[in-house]
């Protein structure tokens, strides 16, 4: 099976994440709604330069190089030590290292143009050689960096070359639309500083790293914490704080540091909301993760390759009590109709949804023949949400027929069970993911022999609809078929979308710009240098 360049390179990081979130629980007084839609109260402004700010993490960065960042902790510091070429927001290009990024018409050479006067944080300038040379240790397979399926299209690796000082072009083996999606992951690593290292991902060098981020290393001790300090020449302007501190901490000990103010910053519960917010002592941040929460019907069990009863399954389920009862208050997700999320390119809610009635569900139940039904449910044993989500189901089913045994797993034995190809150890199961902003990330979930694709389900139609879609250049007919792929999907059932999730950081009322450093699903903030301290 030929995989989508694109999904290939980010499954390292989305599904890893995707899994991880799996088994995490996320998470008003004056509310307001910043463009991206964050909710934030009580929020002051008047920004000053100096201070600090503690944020609680729950590890150790794996490794202090954007080459290797899989890891929710390590993504979060390198946000902050390293600087993208350019990200999205609302659906929208900005530049950030790069001046301009553009495709030739027939999609088979990008081009990259940098901003001049870039340095890196030791005061090097950033220039095409470090964009290139970054390019080729993630190609080079010596350095076992897991984003290199990016750069390579059935075995042909990408070539980057310089054209000027500030300047890189990218020739493609083949026409590929969604390698921009790529360049979006893109954090270049300096030249000078790790040109001769075989072994980049293990370097010492990564100890002491050089990035061009709005902060730049300054000590570090294991199994405490990262502090980094304002780097002045960051492309975006100097940061407000003087110094940002990455404390490690487990859940527990963080939740006793916020409310102690140990720590000013810290992703929440959604248990801790209420209190917290009473307290009026923090700003709280809502906004939304970019995460789906579904569920997974097992086609490989005869139950449920009947359609009647996948549809009977779904026609019981109030997904907006669910989530009042999971999450514990609707501020927390919307229920979800797509297995895109909305902030997917080509995103639509224009797909057959299955609102609560559950005497059609009975009836369904009636013209598949079915009685007595007896069904198993897996979940992460580990995540208070899907155990809420495992005991409505069941108690839900339960009054249309439908007997439910619970089985809590362990993460790592539940994932590993689930895409087992001939998996029947359960007949539905819960799951959740991020897989970001271009639609060719969710291919390898629900094509027919996709390695992620939990439901089993076989459909040469939606496979011949993912593989057009993904090698389509024109951006109308590439919609139109992303379309017909999430209509389809919906009809067929194989997952239940159940909510879109949100996420909550807590943070101290003495800090502002928090609007302006938009929070952003994984790292917490996109840009933690425009957040002040409030003397």
């Amino acid at each position: 099976m030929k995989y989508s360049n694109w999904f290939r390179n980010m499954l390292p990081l989305l599904l890893i994440l995707g899994l991880l979130l799996t088994a995490c629980d996320t998470q008003e007084d004056q509310t307001k709604v910043g463009d991206a839609g964050n909710e934030i109260t009580g929020e002051v402004s008047s920004p000053v330069r100096g201070g600090s700010i503690n944020i609680a993490v729950q590890d150790d960065p794996k490794v202090m190089n954007p080459l290797y960042a899989t890891d929710r902790i390590t993504l979060t510091v390198n946000q902050s030590l390293y600087a993208p070429l350019f990200y999205m927001e609302n659906g929208k290009k900005v530049y950030a290292l790069a001046e301009r990024a553009y495709a030739s018409k027939d999609y088979k050479t990008y081009f990259i143009k940098l901003r001049e006067g870039l340095t890196w944080h030791d005061g090097k300038a950033i220039t095409a050689d470090d964009i290139v040379f970054t390019v080729n240790q993630i190609i080079d397979e010596t350095q076992n960096s897991p984003f290199r399926s990016q750069y390579v299209y059935d075995g042909q690796p990408a070539k980057v070359v310089k054209i000027d000082e500030l300047t890189v072009k990218f020739v493609l083996p083949k026409a590929t639309p969604s390698f921009e999606g790529a360049l979006l992951y893109l954090y270049p690593i300096p030249k000078h500083i790790y040109q001769g290292e075989k072994d980049i991902a293990h370097s010492s060098k990564n100890d002491h790293p050089i990035g061009s981020g709005p902060f730049k290393y300054k000590e570090y001790a294991p199994g405490e914490h990262l502090t980094l300090e304002r780097f002045e020449d960051y492309y975006d302007g100097a940061a407000y704080l003087d110094t940002i501190s990455y404390q490690i901490m487990d859940p527990d000990t963080a939740d006793q540091a916020l409310r102690e103010g140990a720590v000013q910053m810290s992703l929440i519960n959604n248990e801790e909301y209420e209190a917290l917010s009473e307290s009026g002592e923090y700003n709280l941040v809502t906004y939304a993760d970019g995460r789906l929460e579904y569920m997974v019907f097992n086609m490989n069990t005869p139950e449920m390759k009947k359609k009647e009863v996948r549809e009977a399954i779904a026609y019981a389920l109030d997904k907006e009590e669910m989530i009042r009862i999971s999450h514990l208050s609707s501020r927390f997700a919307d229920p979800a109709s797509s297995i895109f999320t909305p902030d997917t390119l080509y995103h639509t809610s224009e797909v057959r949804t299955y609102d609560y009635d559950p005497e059609k569900s009975k009836e369904l139940l009636e013209q598949a023949d079915v009685s007595n039904l007896e069904i198993r449910l897996a979940y992460v044993k580990s995540s208070k949400t899907q155990m809420n989500q495992a005991l409505y189901i069941q108690q839900k089913l339960k009054k249309v027929g439908i007997k439910v045994e619970l089985k809590p797993m362990e993460a790592s034995v539940y994932e590993k069970r689930k895409l087992d190809q001939n998996n029947t150890d359960f007949e539905l199961s819960l799951a959740g993911y991020i897989l970001g902003p271009d639609p060719v990330s969710y291919e390898s979930l629900y094509k027919s022999s996709g390695v992620y694709n939990e439901s089993h389900a076989e459909n040469e139609d939606l496979d011949t609809l993912w593989e057009r879609a993904s090698v389509e250049v024109d951006s109308a007919a590439r919609q139109k078929l992303y379309v017909q792929i999430q209509q389809k999907i919906a009809k067929e059932l194989q997952v239940l979308p159940l909510a879109y999730t949100k996420s909550v950081i807590a943070v101290s009322k003495g800090y502002g710009g928090l609007e302006d450093a938009i929070a952003q699903p994984i790292v917490l903030f996109r840009d933690l240098s425009k957040i002040y301290f409030i003397k």
